[in-house]
């Protein structure tokens, strides 16, 4: 076997295991999202808004300062057009 065909050998082989687990992970966060959107369920039905709380989740995501830059311009966005 020529060193050409060894090396695209191992390379396939290399790959194969790489596009496994990246199809493993793929499963492991759908399953995730899973349970994610099981517990939006049940804080739904204890009265809570999961649309809020997405938001909440999504802000708390961000950094101290982004923030504070995402709000300032948020309200100065609801000034001008007069909301």
């Amino acid at each position: 076997m020529p060193d050409g065909a060894a090396d695209k050998g191992i390379s396939a082989q290399r790959l194969k295991s790489f596009i496994e687990r990246i199809e493993r992970l793929e499963e492991e966060k759908k399953a995730l999202g899973a349970d994610v959107k099981e517990v939006y369920g049940e804080a739904k039905s204890s009265g809570f808004d999961p649309k809020i709380m997405r938001k909440v989740v999504a802000l708390r995501k961000l950094d101290p300062n982004d923030r504070q830059e995402q709000e300032s311009l948020l309200q100065v966005y609801l000034d001008a057009v007069g909301y």
